[in-house]
């Protein structure tokens, strides 16, 4: 039996929960990759780091395309995601790279940072890569996982004459880093200023939460093709959207798709929209809505340490002709879990309903 045959064995035997566990374990991984909050139990799957949950509320501001954030503990983990995980070699490795040539003058942010300094040093760092010596690879060998970035064709530690090389190769990457800021200096001061008057108008933003989001199901929703349609949702909340796979030919698609945002302070309502996914033109609206989640957060807040073991009522959104609910929906608490179920009515378009369930997920866990 190979290695490779070997480690995929010993991978199905352990679970993608404990390989997350075994990551978390080493030492590079137990605190926050940027502000180095202790016992990290987020992800940057973009990025392979683990970092805090006020660190991963702005890499969540960023968008998924820029850093794509997962729970260790509220998400599901496949075999794939953490060798991907595995590969980039923990916050250890990456930082090198990412971290590479941070100014002297540069505070890296602290646990009790704000979050104005959060957000700007992880949008430089990741986004901007301001500090990022390109020359550096993460390694993609099983090896990677232990936090080192030494490239090596063979798994054997590196000779003093590779580290000689490899001091040689950082030195020179270094230079050659530095001479490139320098050259683009201007360039990268005509992006900051494009980002800074983008930021302008929504400002620093700070997060009070999470809110898991499963959109269940619709039904009966309108035809935007000759006899059917081929719906997907989009979620939006503040400056944060994500969106659905797309079920095709279905007016009563089943999607079960869980998707996670961030909770911005103020909080502003969650909205839905539905479209028909189309190839050769614009995607058709099927409807939309709005949701007030400010009840369900403050019931998250006011039982966040309850030690309640049954399902207790929390509250009540009772359907009335001035909303768009089909029923009442409740607020509920068990097993430690703030959730609430919504039927709603799609509004401006001739017909359709979404069944989703929330949960607010606060800060502290």
């Amino acid at each position: 039996m190979n290695t490779r045959q070997e480690n995929n064995d010993s991978n199905a035997s352990t679970g993608p929960l404990r390989r997350l566990e075994d990551l978390l374990s080493q030492s590079g991984n137990r605190f926050c990759a940027d502000c180095d909050s202790p016992d990290p139990k987020w992800v940057s799957l973009s990025h392979g780091v683990f970092i805090c949950i006020k660190c991963s509320g702005a890499h969540r501001s960023l968008g998924v395309h820029i850093s794509k954030v997962l729970s260790v503990k509220l998400d599901e983990w496949t075999e794939e995601q953490v060798d991907s995980l595995e590969d980039m070699g923990g916050n250890t490795a990456v930082n090198m790279r990412y971290e590479a040539f941070l100014p002297e003058n540069l505070r890296k942010p602290k646990p009790d940072s704000p979050i104005e300094e959060r957000v700007d040093f992880i949008r430089r760092k990741y986004e901007q890569e301001q500090f990022l010596n390109s020359n550096l690879q993460i390694s993609c060998s099983p090896s990677a996982s232990s936090g080192s970035a030494w490239q090596n064709s063979a798994s054997d530690p590196p000779s003093p004459q590779d580290k000689k090389h490899y001091d040689k190769q950082q030195t020179s990457g270094r230079l050659h880093g530095l001479g490139q800021a320098f050259r683009n200096s201007w360039r990268r001061k005509e992006s900051e200023q494009k980002v800074a008057k983008k930021n302008t108008g929504m400002g620093m933003v700070e997060f009070v939460g999470l809110i898991k989001v499963n959109v269940v199901r619709g039904t009966n929703l309108a035809v935007r093709d000759v006899l059917t349609s081929d719906p997907y949702v989009i979620l939006t909340l503040g400056h944060q959207s994500m969106k659905t796979r797309v079920i095709k030919s279905n007016l009563n698609p089943v999607w079960n798709e869980r998707l996670m945002l961030s909770i911005p302070d103020p909080i502003p309502p969650l909205k839905l929209q539905v479209y028909d996914k189309d190839t050769f033109s614009t995607d058709d609206r099927m409807g939309e809505a709005d949701i007030d989640i400010q009840p369900l957060v403050s019931a998250a807040k006011a039982y966040e340490n309850s030690t309640v073991c049954g399902s207790v009522q929390l509250g009540k959104w009772l359907a009335t002709e001035d909303n768009t609910l089909v029923k009442d929906s409740i607020i509920s608490l068990a097993e430690g879990k703030v959730k609430q179920d919504i039927t709603l009515r799609l509004q401006n378009v001739e017909r359709g309903e979404l069944e989703i369930e929330l949960e607010c997920v606060p800060l502290s866990q």
